[in-house]
């Protein structure tokens, strides 16, 4: 864990040297001063003599600046360590997010990630900066400032002994106990995020059916719950306070009681019981810092951890060592192809499917839902991998290909399509970034796109708000197959993509489809038989098993799941799951 960490320290390590270092030369300075005050008191003050205090006092003042640019530059040093890790971290879990299979990010969920992506990588943020400047400011204080007090005077120096041991004993039970409740909590964090999350992407619907009040007692719980294991560990973390004041007065009692008694029979100077006073509190009030930075260090360390697992997680689908960059034609050919979301999954979703696709065709896949339509699809792109058998494009098993050429070739238009802020020309160019403005209206043509967008007031320039909230569905659907047109596929793939539009509309495009694009394969995932039924051939999927393959005419004749569904939409309510 520790090492996946310091990976990201790459660029600001100097910066990590430097802040300790700075921090050490202030304390040098801060722990000279009591022994310059204790001089002026017993040889300049006690003496009477001015040129004594004069040269020692310049000399403190010349430490104190000397300490005071140190602070400085110490912390100066420790902000860009700090902030750099930070930016370090949130890139390369960035990065490595963006090489995760669909089933890597199952495993952490998005709100999981978008917390430690945030809230974790800031706690590891502010716990860096306390050890390079807090935690190394202390620690040398602390032990600096005891050899100092035995060098003064040992008899009185050793009461810090205890009081030191007393208090690193209780801090360390508080610390045990705190960092419990911490690693706790950072989960709920991400059921809090998932709250926020779902509520805002899905706010229509939630303001459709009046649910704010169950929204709004939805994320009060989940807001209690990170309420609650905060205050336990916050009562733990603040009794700490009251014992170290206590430990502090006790203390500065004993050195007046001990000190003075020294004075008397004068085993003791006056300024040396001055300078012993300074050392008392500055060993103190350092034993706090510390506490206070080891809580910190156990909150970040459940943060350390939940930010490791993330970089050291292997993506469930990776390249080969050589991968085939070359994608020759459209065909699929999909070989006894077992799948299963999950390895420990006691069922297939996909079971022993066996078929051959040309390429060129127009394959349509029908089937009622749940029937695995879409893990089908996804098999294609390589978005998931196959648990037993082969898929092959191109006469090639997917799992030789680069995933980027792959995928290059494999078009997919989801039901659920996402728009991104920007212009249309921008969102169209998510297909070919160098796509001319002629290209992009082109496709928009194909797609029955360009009459709507033609219409709009800027035209290709109009701005998509975030989701594309500002266009209607079928609008958003026909934007995003010219989006995949864009990419000039030997496969594309529409899941159920047609779904908001008119069946005339639907109709114009399979047939922009079948002009246009004689090379591609298309694949056309369908609620509707209308969408379907001129395709060269359809795929029936049942319990994510094939029922059928065949022509419109030789399904109707062979296969009753078909002609059930042909029956129910042409004659009766016009739902397929419906039995006819």
């Amino acid at each position: 864990m520790l090492k996946t960490i310091g990976k990201q320290l790459t660029g600001f390590r100097k910066d990590s040297l430097l802040t300790p270092a700075y921090m050490i030369l202030e304390v040098a300075m801060e722990m000279i001063i009591p022994l310059l005050m204790a001089s002026i008191i017993d040889n300049g003050v006690n003496a009477g003599d001015m040129g004594h205090i004069y040269k020692f006092g310049a000399l403190m003042v010349l430490c104190a600046a000397i300490g005071l640019f140190a602070g400085i530059m110490g912390g100066k040093y420790g902000a860009r360590a700090s902030a750099g890790l930070a930016r370090n971290l949130r890139k390369s879990m960035y990065e490595k997010i963006q090489t995760f299979s669909f089933a890597n990010i199952d495993k952490f969920q998005t709100a999981g990630l978008v917390t430690r992506m945030t809230t974790d990588v800031t706690n590891l943020q502010n716990a860096y900066q306390m050890i390079l400047r807090m935690a190394v400011r202390a620690a040398i204080s602390l032990v600096v400032a005891i050899i100092m007090a035995f060098y003064v005077c040992a008899p009185i120096a050793k009461y810090f002994m205890i009081a030191v041991v007393f208090l690193g004993g209780f801090l360390s039970i508080i610390i045990a106990k705190a960092t419990k409740y911490f690693t706790e909590v950072f989960p709920k964090y991400d059921k809090l995020n998932e709250s926020v999350q779902e509520n805002v992407s899905a706010i229509r619907v939630v303001k459709a059916f009046v649910r704010e009040d169950y929204e709004i007692e939805r994320f009060t719980k989940a807001s209690k719950n990170i309420y609650t294991m905060f205050v336990r560990a916050e009562n733990l973390v603040v009794s700490n306070m009251p014992v170290m004041m206590a430990t502090i007065y006790a203390c500065i009692l004993m050195i007046s009681w001990v000190g003075a008694k020294m004075i008397v029979v004068g085993d003791l100077e006056t300024g040396d019981l001055m300078s012993l006073f300074t050392y008392c509190l500055n060993i103190l009030i350092n034993l706090m810092m510390v506490s206070v930075v080891f809580v910190m260090i156990s909150m970040s360390t459940a943060s350390m951890k939940r930010i490791a697992e993330v970089l050291d997680e292997e993506s469930t689908i990776k390249n080969p060592e050589n991968p085939d960059k070359n994608v020759t034609d459209g065909s699929i050919t999909f070989s006894h192809v077992n799948f299963g979301y999950h390895k420990e999954a006691e069922e297939w979703v996909l079971k022993d499917i066996d078929l051959s696709i040309r390429s060129g065709e127009t394959i349509g896949i029908i089937g009622a839902t749940g029937s695995a339509k879409t893990s089908f699809a996804n098999l294609i792109s390589r978005i998931y991998d196959v648990s037993e058998g082969s898929v092959s494009v191109g006469g090639k098993d997917v799992r030789s290909y680069d995933m980027e050429a792959l995928r290059n070739q494999v078009a997919v238009v989801l039901q659920q399509n996402v728009l991104f802020s920007g212009t249309i020309l921008d969102n169209l160019r998510w297909g070919d970034v160098n796509a001319s403005r002629q290209e992009c209206i082109n496709a928009c043509k194909l797609a029955c796109a360009d009459e709507f967008i033609s219409s709009f007031p800027d035209g290709y320039d109009t701005r998509i708000e975030q989701g594309g909230t500002n266009v209607s569905g079928g609008q958003k659907q026909r934007i995003c197959i010219a989006r995949a047109l864009l990419k000039k596929p030997k496969i594309l793939i529409l899941d159920d993509s047609t779904s908001a539009v008119d069946t005339a509309t639907d109709a114009r495009i399979r047939k922009a489809f079948r002009d246009e694009l004689p090379d591609t394969t298309k694949l056309i995932i369908a609620q509707r038989i209308s969408s379907v039924q001129d395709a060269d051939r359809i795929i029936v999927l049942e319990h994510g098993e094939v029922n059928g393959f065949g022509t419109h005419d030789e399904l109707l004749k062979n296969n009753e799941i078909y002609r059930d569904i042909y029956e129910s939409q042409t004659g009766g309510s016009g739902d397929f799951d419906e039995v006819g």
